[in-house]
């Protein structure tokens, strides 16, 4: 999958083209996607980093980093992106001038979008002015109930399950395994202790089955209350797994909420505690 930060770079050729922000690249982004593949000619995606809100001063926890959107974009067969710098610059472009010197200047024959979609300057593009400047424009319905800021609120309250389901697949964390408490070795259950990029959603507190690597993971999000903690951490129990993997990025899915993060007794039954995670994370499914 060739990824390009520009018209020129990305070269003129005849394409099918998606348009549109997909954070998360859930059930909807996917319908999206899919049509401008089934439209013929080569599937490219145009997609926005940062965030479009985030130029308005408006936080937004995302559903996946920019790296990740590109992965999930490839895994779909996605053959081209475009990755366009959302700035003062382009939310200055009027509505025709994007298309003609974005979607035009890459081949865009097609175009693939949400029923809703927007762009140009005061937002006043849509698919009618596409439709008017003589681009083929599949119009793609809303998925019922299915959203980036609905998934958003799932995980804010830990539901996972029913997150899977509007993604199309487990939700997931990531970030770079960096030197935590080292309290899990001493325990016997060694963690990969993650730091997570500051504009990535990180779901609710609580312990998660899930999986890293392809291996089956016990997942602590919580400020280890048993031993007085207040700063945010997120760690990954990998099973049967041994190695090092400091500095390296890691994604984790996960699958299913197990319980709330506590303080406890004593250690060993902290320790009790984390042995039932583990027993019960062997026995978690990936949604479907």
């Amino acid at each position: 999958m060739k990824v390009a930060h520009s018209p020129d770079e990305l070269g003129r050729e005849r394409r099918a083209v998606a348009v549109g922000t997909f954070d998360g690249v859930h059930l909807g982004h996917r319908r999206v996607i899919a049509a401008a593949q089934a439209a013929g000619g080569r599937a490219a995606v145009v997609t926005f980093d940062p965030h479009p809100r985030t130029i308005l001063g408006n936080r937004v926890e995302l559903l996946s980093t920019l790296e990740r959107r590109l992965e999930l974009f490839e895994e779909l067969g996605v053959e081209d992106v475009l990755v366009l710098p959302f700035d003062e610059e382009l939310v200055a472009l009027p509505g025709e001038e994007f298309a003609e010197s974005v979607l035009r200047a890459i081949g865009a024959e097609v175009i693939a979008a949400g029923d809703g979609f927007r762009f140009g300057h005061g937002r006043t593009g849509d698919l009618a002015l596409l439709e008017q400047l003589g681009f083929d424009v599949r119009r793609v319905p809303l998925v019922d109930g299915v959203s980036s800021s609905h998934i958003r609120k799932l995980l804010a309250s830990g539901e996972v399950a029913r997150a899977a389901g509007l993604l199309g697949r487990p939700p997931e964390v990531e970030g770079t395994v960096v030197l935590g408490d080292q309290r899990g070795g001493t325990l016997g259950f060694p963690t990969a202790n993650l730091a997570v990029p500051t504009e990535l959603l990180v779901p609710a507190y609580g312990v998660y089955a899930g999986s890293a690597l392809g291996r089956p993971a016990a997942i602590s999000i919580g400020t280890h209350p048993h031993y007085g903690g207040t700063e945010r951490r997120v760690e990954a129990y990998l099973l049967d797994f041994e190695g090092d993997l400091y500095g390296s990025r890691l994604v984790v899915e996960l699958w299913e909420w197990l319980r709330e993060e506590a303080a406890f007794g004593s250690e060993a039954e902290l320790v009790a505690a984390i042995a039932d995670d583990v027993r019960r994370t062997r026995e978690a499914r990936r949604p479907a």
